[in-house]
């Protein structure tokens, strides 16, 4: 208490509501930070849930696409097979 009453007295009662509105802005701004980020990661989490899922999804579909080729003897579309990871084929046959 002594602290701020002796601010008080040397800056005064505009410089003392200042640093005390700063203060509670500080305080508010990072209670809704800590809120926002953590909605932040839990949104991140789900991403990259469903980013996995497509990528399974791509691959199962790929397999698929060979068996069908393999079972009706035609030529599975390479270039497809090499865009699954997103890479060119580096292959030379």
């Amino acid at each position: 208490m002594e602290v701020f009453l002796e601010i008080l007295q040397k800056f005064g009662l505009p410089v003392m509501a200042a640093s005390a509105m700063g203060t509670f802005i500080y305080i508010i701004l990072k209670y809704i930070l800590g809120g926002v980020v953590s909605s932040v990661k839990s949104l991140h989490g789900i991403i990259m849930g469903l980013d996995n899922r497509i990528q399974t999804m791509n691959n199962d579909m790929i397999k698929l696409d060979i068996l069908v080729s393999h079972a009706l003897n035609v030529k599975p579309d390479e270039e497809r097979i090499a865009r699954a990871d997103g890479k060119d084929d580096a292959r030379k046959d």
